[in-house]
């Protein structure tokens, strides 16, 4: 998987979304993908070419057409990525804080011991 912010920029867009939750249901040929939207085949391939740069669609030639695939792990991959480098630590610092905060309303806290 690639770079968090390419899949944020693919996913962004509403006439991606419409992409990717069309090829959610199968593969698609560029030609019926276009076909659905009211905007110009190279716009189609501009949007069909950001999804592949993020690493959410992949494509294969079968005799004169492009196929599209989804490619669903990917999202799921980036998104856990992202979150887990987010959230690395976050339980641990929340708790900490939320012990410092009670032990500095109530004095006779911070003398206690702690339970586990």
């Amino acid at each position: 998987m690639g770079d968090i912010g390419k899949v944020f920029k693919a996913v962004s867009d509403g006439t991606r979304r419409d992409i990717l939750q069309m090829l959610r249901v199968g593969d698609l040929s560029a030609g019926e993908i276009s076909s659905k939207f009211s905007l110009t085949k190279p716009a189609i391939s501009h949007h069909l070419s950001v999804l592949k740069e993020a690493g959410l669609a992949v494509e294969r030639r079968e005799g004169q057409q492009i196929i599209y695939s989804l490619r669903e792990d990917s999202i799921l991959e980036a998104i856990d990525g992202f979150l887990a480098k987010l959230c690395s630590g976050t339980r641990a610092r929340r708790e900490e804080q939320k012990v410092k905060r009670t032990r500095s309303r109530d004095p006779k806290k911070s003398q206690e011991p702690r339970q586990a």
